[in-house]
């Protein structure tokens, strides 16, 4: 930062300085009461007097500010200043700047500043981290597909170079999406915030592809190695070479890092199946207990080529993904089993999030339950989009500098978020001429008070309501006449969509069932998935 003015009336600055400002990502949002980090290095050869503020995106709102001084001696070398600015007023459109009145030329580098109130003090942006908390994740696969391989080698994910103090990361440019990134969000970042939500880190590794170039299997060792270091970064010891790294970034216990992805989607490479190979034998000598992912379908796992899991990838259709509901009913219920680790419904009537499009995830997801034998876990991609940046729709949550909703999707996905660890019990339709029904039923305990439910799960995919009547039987000791509850997703057009100004415009609404019984007649709306959840007495096993 060269300033060439003074405070001298000759060469006089303008009132209030000159300087250099940044505005974040499309503005900061900055609250009044709150108080927020700022750090940076900074180095100068003469004496400084700078002016550090959080202001309006046009500079006349003066928000907070701070002002660095020191001799010229003070900053003749890099130095580290850190210090909190409390803000006076509210800013959806704040920016930062850095002042000053004195001629001279100052350094700076790695500016940041950061809000203190973030989920569970890890940095990231609580209202969103509580979305994703809520939909009760038991797993965060990460650092994502594309981003992981690169477009070119060069621009790769490397995790050990996102690890250690931030101001010593190189960053990469993110030529699969376009932008540069100083890997702040790193692999030990993505490992806590997997921890913070209960989830089960899910680590994609680059095998030594990109999407325009490949390592040969007879050179692939130092990758190798690299990828069973990182390993030992997240489940070492605190005295083991990388472990002590972790330990030092302040976790000296390990992560739990049970699930290692080989690759994304790049079994059609022509060097993916040896460099497979060399990755799985090297890991499972290391860490036995880690589950290997390939990225092959399951016709190629053999004992010559095992796994323990294979990655299955669904984009289509809202019609077609209704369809998949039952993709894996007739698959052969041995080892290996599925992750389907991306699915989305894309086309003219995904729009930027429908209803329609989550149903037709509802009945893919329901299908999904149905084979909870053959599938091990599932998630939604892509999970948020910035509104000022979209690159890809529809995404399941949405955010700005200030505001966030759910898409019709993401409050799908809250009918599912109890599924894990339910126990379920076979469910059969009877109804002539129309096939737009898909149903499921498990038995699960309410996380509150631990009472013990029977939640059935039915999606109408199609233009017409159906009064059915619902038939259950095997139950220990029947139902409850009070305490169920039924819960319905739906609107009045198949291609509503949520946004800013109507957040919950398609958003499930719950309201009492009053006298539930095993025998009852219930409707469905047109284009809906009910949840109906019957509080039981006690239950070992039933059928529907």
């Amino acid at each position: 930062m060269e300033v060439l003015c003074d405070s001298k009336r000759t060469n006089a600055c303008p009132s209030g300085g000159v300087g250099v400002y940044n505005p974040g990502y499309w503005g900061m949002n900055i609250e009044k009461g709150k108080v927020y980090k700022v750090s940076m290095h900074i180095r100068s050869s003469d004496a400084v007097s700078l002016t550090v503020s959080l202001t309006s995106s046009d500079g006349r709102q003066k928000l907070a500010a701070h002002t660095i001084t020191g001799s010229k001696k003070s900053f003749a070398k890099w130095t580290k200043i850190e210090f909190s600015l409390k803000s006076r007023q509210n800013n959806t459109n704040s920016r930062l700047q850095f002042t000053t009145s004195k001629s001279g030329v100052i350094w700076l580098d790695q500016v940041s500043v950061m809000p203190l109130d973030t989920y569970m003090g890890h940095g990231f942006r609580k209202d969103l981290s509580l979305m994703l908390a809520n939909l009760k994740p038991q797993f965060l696969k990460f650092p994502g597909g594309n981003y992981a391989m690169g477009n070119h080698l060069r621009n790769a994910f490397r995790w050990s170079e996102t690890v250690g103090p931030w101001e010593e990361r190189p960053g990469h440019f993110n030529d699969a999406w376009g932008y540069w990134t100083d890997d702040g969000l790193g692999f030990f970042e993505f490992l806590q915030l997997a921890e913070d939500l209960g989830a089960s880190p899910v680590w994609v590794v680059n095998d030594g592809a990109s999407l325009n170039e490949e390592v040969s299997t007879a050179t692939i060792a130092s990758l190798v190695k690299d990828v069973v270091d990182g390993i030992e970064f997240a489940r070492g010891g605190p005295k083991t070479p990388w472990g002590s790294v972790r330990a030092a970034m302040g976790h000296p216990e390990p992560f739990k890092l049970d699930y290692v992805s080989i690759g994304n989607q790049e079994c059609w490479m022509l060097y993916y199946r040896g460099n497979y190979q060399k990755f799985y034998s090297a890991i499972k000598a290391a860490y036995p207990e880690v589950n290997i992912i390939s990225s092959c379908d399951r016709s190629t796992i053999s004992p010559s080529n095992p796994a323990d899991l294979y990655d299955v990838r669904v984009y289509t259709s809202s019609s077609n993904m209704f369809s998949r509901t039952s993709m894996f009913d007739n698959t052969p219920r041995s080892a290996p089993k599925a992750i389907v680790s991306e699915y989305a419904v894309t086309g003219n009537d995904a729009g930027k999030g429908t209803l329609v499009a989550a149903l037709a995830e509802a009945a893919f997801l329901i299908g999904l339950e149905r084979n909870s034998d053959v599938v091990e876990m599932a998630s939604c991609a892509p999970l948020f989009v910035n509104d000022n940046d979209r690159r890809w729709s529809p995404d399941a949550i949405v955010f700005n500098s200030w505001q966030h909703y759910g898409c019709p999707n993401y409050w799908m996905l809250h009918f599912f978020k109890d599924s894990s660890g339910a126990a379920l019990h076979p469910t059969t339709i009877q109804i002539s001429d129309y096939d737009q029904l898909v149903a499921s039923a498990i038995t699960l305990q309410n996380a509150t008070d631990r009472s013990p439910y029977l939640r059935i799960k039915v999606v109408n995919f199609g233009n017409r309501a159906v009064d059915l009547n619902i038939s259950v039987v095997g139950l220990a000791n029947g139902i409850k006449m009070s305490g169920s509850k039924q819960t319905v997703l739906t609107s009045s057009n198949p291609l509503d969509e949520n946004s800013f100004e109507q957040p919950e415009k398609v958003a499930p609404v719950s309201s009492p069932l009053a006298n539930a019984k095993p025998q009852m007649g219930l409707s469905l709306r047109p284009y809906s998935l009910t949840s109906f959840d019957l509080l039981l007495e006690a239950s070992k096993h039933a059928s529907i």
